[in-house]
């Protein structure tokens, strides 16, 4: 019950949303487990008609046991009694003419009554059951949905840091595994849990007037079938996490094995691979089992302690030489009554399979963000004056990759960094688009803290085109217009050909309207490239962060796309980050990072002749200056 409680509070701000569909699944679930009771009776029924001269009269019971009882509850029975006789009595009444009578000659009244009366009686208990699986499968559908995106739309929001910390294979099994799981539970769980207890509790209370005592006598055999119930249950969750875990590693493989494919051919790392994803299959696999043997051990346990519990009443019966009406409408109703208790058995199962996979989702739909929006974020529409670095210091946990920066970039201005790797460059760009924040100092643009801007403003004035080009499996038209939602195809043309992409792009199958591939395969670097920079044009913002944006690329590709950047960066504020030195020769100013620190600022030509740093990377790559010779 503790798993059913969470599952039901973490679904119900979904299930509400849908509250008239779900409440007619229930009531439906209700009429259901209704039902199921009047087959009791019509046994009953059928059998008093065919036999009419066995006397319809209860078993034969010791009656001083029954002084035992108290006064008021005998009171309630006797009145129940004689309400559920009369009752009875007059339900009989009105069928007499319709139902066939052993002694009697039918007419065609009788005949279609003693055709119909079961067929009708199951189709009210299927078409109710039909009807509450439809509409809590109509729930289940869109609550899943709606969980899907509010998983999609929770991860989006969430700073870098928790994608650095997290497994690819991880956060896609919490939006296709961990939902489906919930699906079936509200689908099947949800729907089944109610119309069988109905049904188990509407069979106990018609038990219950055929002879209470005898159906207490009958229970007795119930916990027995609880007993394996929690111990198969907690069996089932643990497999269950086991498993998900499981399928967490399966899906990081697989992504790893596609992302990397030419890594892994490369190197003749298939069978590797492949015996990888086959120990992590095995484990899976082995989990799955342990939840399939506690889910299906449940039936035959339940169904050797029903068929005990049948057996020890027909030795009872017997003995008390009950009527036959009896006899027959117990049994029937025994043993219909242990059908809902092995599904309520199934369901309690599916509930703690379930539940790993529900507290997962728990746990990251309550992730917040590190990066955290203000509450009254101050407008920056423009940028007009400059950009600020005031004691900026950085570290991912507990390492420091920026210390103390001091930087000041005026509107316009053209700013290169260059360092080794490790030494903070990249860092320097999340701060500015605020991927992450300062552990200590403040980024300020106009004068404004980017903590007190919100996100959207801030990124709306800057463009980013860097070294790892992402391409969307769409068109190269949808491509380019990523830069700025709503583009007219004007715009997109424009923007291409201002990046020196048109010419290639006419030259594809279908133009701008060619699909690209996943992560843009049918197109070379420098065309990936040139189409980043296109949607950096497209977006027209004020500052342009170039991040390594040609160290990827040959001699000739880099020249196509170098001469698309000068063009990008006219009349722009530049910052750019570059591995290739001579990408620097323009700035305006080039800052040296070592350790995450500046330890040289100054011109191109400035830091070659200061013999420092910068000159000593310049050297390695072919870049020499002798002493008082000037850069070209």
């Amino acid at each position: 019950m503790s798993n059913f409680r969470i599952i039901l509070r973490f679904a119900w701000g979904y299930l509400r949303r849908y509250w008239v569909r779900l409440a007619l699944g229930l009531l439906l679930s209700v009429l259901f487990g209704l039902s199921n009771a009047s087959f009791v009776w019509a046994t009953g029924l059928i059998t008093e008609r065919i036999s009419p001269s066995v006397e319809s009269s209860p078993p034969t019971v010791n009656r001083s046991q029954d002084e035992i009882v108290s006064t008021g509850l005998q009171e309630w029975k006797k009145s129940s009694a004689a309400f559920i006789k009369k009752l009875d009595a007059g339900v009989k009444q009105r069928l007499d003419p319709w139902l066939p009578l052993a002694g009697r000659k039918p007419d065609w009244r009788q005949i279609m009554g003693g055709l119909l009366l079961l067929p009708i009686l199951v189709a009210v208990r299927s078409g109710t059951g039909y009807l509450s699986s439809y509409c809590m499968g109509w729930v289940s559908e869109r609550v899943v949905n709606d969980l899907r995106l509010d998983v999609l739309s929770k991860l989006s929001s969430l700073s870098l840091d928790f994608f650095n910390r997290s497994h690819t294979g991880d956060l896609l099994t919490h939006i296709t595994n961990d939902t489906t799981i919930l699906q079936q539970t509200l689908r099947v769980g949800f729907g089944d849990l109610l119309k069988e207890f109905i049904t188990a509790l509407s069979l106990l209370v018609a038990l219950c007037f055929i002879d209470w005592k005898l159906t207490l006598f009958s229970m007795v055999f119930l916990p027995l079938c609880l007993a394996p119930l929690f111990i198969l249950g907690a069996k089932a969750r643990k497999a269950s996490a086991k498993s998900l875990k499981a399928t967490v590693s399966q899906s990081s493989q697989l992504v790893e094995l596609v992302s990397s494919v030419r890594i892994v051919k490369a190197f003749h790392l298939e069978n590797t691979q492949l015996e990888r994803f086959r120990n992590t299959s095995k484990e899976l696999v082995r989990q799955g089992m342990k939840g399939v043997k506690a889910k299906e051990l449940i039936n035959p346990i339940i169904e050797v302690i029903s068929t005990l519990a049948v057996g020890a009443l027909i030795v009872y019966l017997i003995s008390v030489q009950s009527t036959m009406r009896d006899l027959v409408s117990f049994l029937t109703g025994l043993l219909i009554f242990y059908t809902p208790v092995r599904k309520l058995a199934r369901i309690h199962i599916l509930m703690e399979q379930a539940s790993p996979g529900v507290q997962r989702l728990m746990q990251v739909l309550g992730e917040k963000p590190s990066v955290e929006e203000p509450v009254h974020p101050k407008p920056l529409k423009r940028f007009n004056s400059h950009i600020a670095l005031t004691n900026v210091s950085f570290a991912y946990a507990d390492q420091m990759v920026l210390k103390d920066l001091n930087l000041d970039v005026p509107r316009g201005f053209r700013l290169g960094i260059a360092g080794p790797s490790g030494c903070g460059k990249s860092t320097l760009v999340n701060l500015l688009f605020r991927f992450y924040d300062p552990v200590q100092g403040s980024i300020r643009i106009d004068g404004i803290d980017l903590r007190e801007i919100s996100t959207y403003d801030l990124r709306q004035l800057m463009a980013l085109v860097s070294q790892e080009v992402t391409l969307f499996d769409q068109t190269v038209a949808e491509n380019i217009g990523c830069g700025k939602p709503g583009a007219t195809r004007a715009e997109i043309e424009a923007a291409a050909r201002d990046a020196y992409a048109h010419e290639f792009i006419l030259q594809l199958p279908r133009g701008y309207d060619t699909r690209v591939g996943e992560r843009g395969v049918s197109l070379s670097g420098g065309q990936r490239q040139r189409l980043a920079i296109a949607r950096a044009f497209i977006r027209n913002a004020p500052i342009l962060v170039l991040d390594e944006a040609t160290a990827a690329l040959d001699a000739e590709a880099e020249g196509e796309v170098q001469t698309a950047i000068e063009h990008l960066a006219e009349n722009r504020t530049v910052i750019c980050i570059a591995h290739r030195l001579s990408t620097l020769a323009t700035m305006d100013q080039i800052i040296v990072l070592v350790e995450g620190r500046i330890v040289e600022r100054g011109t191109f030509a400035d830091l070659l002749q200061n013999g420092g740093v910068f000159a000593d990377m310049a050297k390695r790559q072919g870049i020499y200056v002798p002493a008082g010779e000037r850069v070209p």
